[in-house]
């Protein structure tokens, strides 16, 4: 009987494990090898080639991305399920995108390579070392002396103005200089003390071409100190990327809007904020002054100490929220997993609120801050604040993304996109919002702080790219339209237009948001699908162009030329 027990036991077990297989194999992509490999072909030429800016690097990635355009093209489209079809069209999308960065940053190098007359003998160098061959000592000397002459002669050319060139062209030079210093201190070193003949003939050059390495740079760094760029009094120097690369991105991001009717996209969602601030306000009985009632809610911080304990308190409860309401299923690891740490005073000059993902980073007073920085740190993470973004970090938020990243789909993690990743936690604002997490109007104002920074995110990224607006006016309109403290708004303008940040990162929370709360309206509010079965789906197909999500949920038919079609905010002038 006991052994009649256990066969049985390990049957349905055997059962169970073969459909949880079966399922997981009805899910793999044809398209995944590719993907795999792309990237890892890719990642090889980056190790391979050390200098990026040069002639052979981009002959060979330019055959290499007309190669996989051409395996791309052998993959049979038509058989292809909606799955397949939208890892094809992605993976299509990214080595296009990559392809056209190739040409704009060749044509970089030919429009500036007369600033860099002396590279010759240094792509020579670091060739012969790519393949091993043995390089003549009393050969090299001479090479290295023509090369410290050539280097030397271009710093005098730029230091007494007959080698003319602007802040731009100056900092391109800089960067480019240090990928052919690293590729031929990383050639010598391959010879240096292995070979004796090399050795010996070359051992006094080697300091001497860094010299004049050092003193290029430094003629350069004259130039970018004589010219700088117009700085309005902000000190923060970026740079606008222009209409016609701000569309390009846009398109690569499936958004089916202008940048135009992206800012009318923001306005509408402004005026909505307006109208439930003006609702809270005279709630909280500030009548029709805004301002006032936002003073109140940013003085309702924690003693100091207290706000990490304040942050495990509102993580739980946002947890608890959405369990509850059977919005979503979390699950038991994810809520086990996630930590805290606190951001250091650098960091804060960037991030002046909570930043998030595996752990939640808090931004908080430290005791080397000046009096008025502290306050406006506690200020600007004040109770109703953190209960409006603890969960947009954690849970629902990022730190559930990564979790489910890691463990369905990953191979699409490639595919990553401000527009899934920020739109995701920005809709969940909204949806908790929609089913009242906000039990007081400070805690509603808390909320549309919040979602009105990011309506102003999307004005003024896309003024400032568009060269309609400075760093200074993007924070005076923090200041006067959101209600920023000033430190605050300074750091957020940096962090947009200095940080690692692509263009169009800061635009995504919103635009992402709506994206998803299209969906949402789409899918579970005309009853197809359940609020849990819906956000789990979305989560288990990894990130993704937001348009791809609905083109898996619906199953679409897409053709092998598809392009963003999508109007998930309706029709804009």
């Amino acid at each position: 009987m006991r052994k009649i027990f256990f066969l049985l036991l390990f049957c349905g077990f055997g059962l169970v494990l073969k459909a949880q297989v079966a399922t997981i194999s009805s899910e793999a992509s044809l398209l995944q090898p590719y993907i795999n490999r792309y990237q890892a072909d890719k990642s090889m030429f980056a190790r391979k080639y050390i200098i990026k800016s040069a002639d052979e690097y981009f002959l060979r990635m330019q055959r290499f991305y007309t190669d996989w355009l051409a395996q791309l093209k052998a993959v049979p489209f038509a058989k292809l399920s909606t799955n397949e079809r939208v890892d094809y069209l992605l993976l299509k999308r990214d080595i296009s995108a990559d392809q056209r960065n190739l040409e704009i940053s060749k044509k970089e190098l030919d429009a500036n390579k007369y600033l860099l007359p002396f590279t010759s003998v240094i792509i020579d160098f670091e060739q012969k070392r790519r393949v091993g061959k043995q390089q003549d000592g009393a050969l090299a000397a001479s090479n290295f002396e023509k090369l410290i002459e050539e280097i030397n002669a271009a710093s005098k050319a730029i230091d007494n103005g007959k080698l003319t060139l602007s802040f731009t062209q100056a900092t391109w030079a800089k960067e480019t200089i240090d990928q052919y210093a690293m590729a031929f201190s990383e050639a010598f070193k391959f010879y240096d003390g292995y070979d004796p003949q090399f050795t010996k003939a070359t051992k006094t050059m080697y300091p001497k071409v860094l010299d004049a390495v050092k003193q290029y740079k430094l003629s350069l760094e004259k130039v970018l100190k004589q010219a700088p760029p117009a700085d309005d009094g902000s000190g923060i120097v970026g740079r606008p990327i222009g209409k016609a690369a701000f569309i390009n991105s846009l398109k690569d991001e499936m958004i089916a809007y202008t940048p135009e009717q992206i800012a009318a996209i923001a306005q509408k969602e402004f005026a909505w904020c307006d109208a439930e601030m003006a609702k809270a306000t005279r709630e909280m009985g500030f009548g029709n002054d805004w301002k006032a009632a936002l003073e109140k809610v940013k003085n309702a911080y924690p003693p100091l100490g207290k706000q990490p304990e304040l942050v495990y308190e509102l993580a739980n409860e946002a947890i608890d929220f959405v369990e509850r309401q059977k919005l979503i299923a979390v699950p038991a690891l994810a809520k086990e997993g996630w930590r805290m740490r606190m951001l250091t005073p650098q960091e804060q000059r960037f991030a002046p609120f909570f930043l998030g993902g595996e752990s939640v980073l808090i931004a908080y007073p430290t005791e080397d801050m000046s009096d008025e920085e502290k306050m406006m740190t506690l200020r600007g993470n004040n109770r109703h604040f953190s209960r409006a973004v603890v969960f947009h970090e954690l849970i629902p938020g990022h730190n559930l993304q990564f979790f489910m990243q890691n463990r369905y789909k990953p191979y699409r993690k490639v595919f990553s996109t401000p527009f899934w990743s920020e739109g995701w936690s920005l809709y969940w604002e909204m949806l908790l919002w929609d089913n009242n997490f906000a039990k007081t109007p400070e805690d509603k104002i808390g909320m549309l702080f919040w979602r009105m920074h990011r309506c102003a995110r999307i004005i003024f990224s896309t003024k400032y790219h568009l060269g309609e607006w400075t760093p200074k006016q993007c924070i005076d309109f923090l200041v006067q339209r959101v209600g920023f403290e000033r430190a605050n708004a300074e750091a957020e303008v940096r962090r947009s237009f200095t940080g690692s940040y692509d263009p169009l990162y800061q635009i995504a929370y919103m635009l992402g948001g709506l994206q998803f709360r299209a969906l949402h309206k789409e899918f579970v509010q005309s009853g197809k699908m359940s609020n849990i079965n819906f956000h789990d789906r979305i989560l288990k197909e990894n990130c993704m162009p937001v348009e791809m999500v609905r083109a898996l949920l619906l199953n679409q038919t897409l053709t092998e030329n598809y392009s963003a079609n999508w109007k998930f905010a309706g029709d804009v002038k």
